[in-house]
């Protein structure tokens, strides 16, 4: 799996997140509550609107983006919750250690000591590599586990 690195969203650039989210069905999975297809006005004004939001795009050794996270602030400015995770299908598979220790990098330097989540039960892949990256599961509601991980300073 070649390296993946990431960079902050700033400044606020959609086109590349709606490049990759062309598929109503990888869409919906991002996010189930927003129109397809992709709008970026939408998500620029309703999903990552706050402030204190901070995204970023997944890149290949390219430098070409191949994914897409979100930072909101959770229950306190200490915690961000991951949200809108994509990542396209060319860098699948085994590349989910290398997602999450950007994810935390990236919760660190915003000064977090936590990340929340929530979490398909049904997408393996992804449930896998939280627990593997030491994500704990903190509940269940229909086919959403909620997880969260203590950083290491």
């Amino acid at each position: 799996m070649p390296a993946l690195s990431a960079r902050p969203n700033a400044p606020f650039d959609l086109r590349p997140l709606a490049a990759m989210l062309t598929d109503e069905d990888e869409l919906a999975l991002v996010n189930p509550n927003a129109k397809y297809p992709f709008d970026p006005l939408e998500w620029q004004e309703k999903w990552l609107a706050d402030p204190d939001d901070a995204s970023f795009y997944l890149l290949n050794g390219s430098g070409q983006e191949v994914g897409f996270f979100a930072l909101r602030i959770g229950i306190g400015p200490e915690v961000r919750h991951l949200t809108y995770v994509f990542l396209d299908e060319s860098a699948r598979g085994g590349a989910g250690e290398q997602v999450t220790a950007l994810v935390e990098q990236a919760a660190r330097d915003l000064g977090a000591l936590t990340v929340t989540l929530k979490c398909d039960t049904d997408n393996e892949p992804a449930l896998n590599a939280y627990f593997s990256a030491g994500y704990e599961e903190l509940s269940r509601s229909g086919d959403t586990a909620t997880m969260r991980r203590d950083l290491d300073r």
